[in-house]
């Protein structure tokens, strides 16, 4: 059985300044576009059994650029919404919540269309990827691929590990890396994060 790479999509012009970036759909930078590209080796030296991958254009567009072209879109895979923060960055959020931290501390209530999620709904979403990455894993020799958002990826990475969503912000993950969940001794491990190519 292979292992579990998540990919966070390149950089955008919100990433780039801080924006928390949940519903919006912004698309990748030039140098967000580069970031996907240079994956490509790191990605390609596996084999690929399957792959998921956010609706969103900016996650959508980095597994075109890294050649998955197949990739199953998957509703459960968006960003961490946000609420009334999206398109805020953490300075301004702290000017009227000094110590606010996304993970511990949640987001203020938005549009009825995107009313803000708390950590653990996050997680459960999660929790449903994960279930279909492992069914994937079990009928494949290969990998399988999550190509995805920063925070999300985050709060899966410590879902994998059987931690509290909140957790996840032990795991900074940067635009255009990779990490790679697997198993040592049929545990969960983190076996490789942050990967990017030199």
């Amino acid at each position: 059985m292979g292992d579990l790479f998540l990919v966070r999509h390149g950089e955008t012009e919100w990433s780039r300044s801080g924006r928390h970036t949940g519903w919006t759909d912004v698309p990748l930078t030039e140098h967000g576009r580069e970031e996907a590209r240079r994956l490509v080796p790191l990605i390609r030296s596996h084999r690929i059994g399957a792959a998921f991958v956010s609706p969103l254009q900016r996650a959508r567009e980095t597994a075109q650029l890294i050649g998955i072209s197949d990739a199953r879109v998957d509703a459960d895979l968006r960003e961490w919404d946000y609420g009334g923060y999206e398109g805020v960055t953490t300075v301004e959020i702290q000017r009227s919540r000094p110590d606010w931290f996304l993970f511990t501390d949640g987001v203020t209530p938005g549009p009825p269309e995107h009313p803000g999620e708390t950590a653990e709904q996050v997680g459960e979403r999660a929790d449903r990827v994960l279930a279909k990455a492992e069914a994937a894993l079990a009928n494949t020799e290969g990998i399988v691929l999550l190509i995805a958002h920063g925070h999300f990826l985050r709060v899966l990475a410590a879902r994998h590990l059987g931690l509290p969503p909140r957790h996840g912000a032990l795991f900074q993950l940067a635009t255009g890396s990779l990490g790679r969940l697997g198993t040592e001794h049929g545990r969960p491990v983190v076996a490789g994060w942050n990967i990017r190519p030199h």
